[in-house]
């Protein structure tokens, strides 16, 4: 999947190894953490999605937040295989598989639940992600989406275009 054009990645590309590694005080979280966080969390949730519990019995959880990326090159390869992982699990259901009961750590969810229970999760993290971008970058920060002080600007281009289905983050 070419996710270019979401909020992470946009602000993954903005920093440099060394300010994806930077943590703000002792036991935070950077960005590298995070995404490492995220792609076993991924890989432990989507994996045989349908038929095994979502929390693997090979999964590290504890080591996710060890940064032991070596490069930019490699975190962005893992993120991009965290995203594949879930996609290739998803793209396949069909509308009568979204009620089925899967578990996570043995607790019963539908599909939709699920699905919706890790979407709010990459979400919070995604969150922190951009956040800890932007406080990195300070004046440097090339904004996500609409620049402060600029969406009348922004709406009349909008509205002056004709009616089309696109990414939210597309053309911003």
């Amino acid at each position: 999947m070419n996710t270019t054009n979401l909020l992470e990645d946009k602000t993954i590309a903005q920093l440099s190894f060394d300010e994806l590694k930077k943590e703000f005080a002792q036991d935070s979280n950077s960005v590298a953490i995070i995404v490492k966080h995220l792609v076993g969390n991924m890989h432990s949730r989507w994996t045989n999605f349908l038929t095994e519990d979502g929390e693997k019995e090979w999964r590290k959880r504890d080591e996710e937040f060890i940064d032991n990326f070596n490069s930019k090159d490699e975190l962005i390869a893992a993120w991009t295989k965290g995203w594949d992982c879930l996609f290739t699990a998803i793209k396949p259901l069909k509308s009568n598989d979204l009620e089925r009961i899967i578990y996570i750590r043995n607790q019963g969810h539908t599909v939709t639940e699920a699905i919706n229970r890790q979407m709010m999760h990459y979400a919070y993290h995604i969150g922190q992600i951009v956040f800890i971008g932007k406080l990195i970058k300070a004046e440097n920060w090339e904004t996500l989406s609409i620049a402060k002080g600029q969406s009348k600007v922004y709406n009349k281009i909008k509205f002056e275009t004709g009616k089309s289905r696109t990414h939210f983050t597309d053309k911003l």
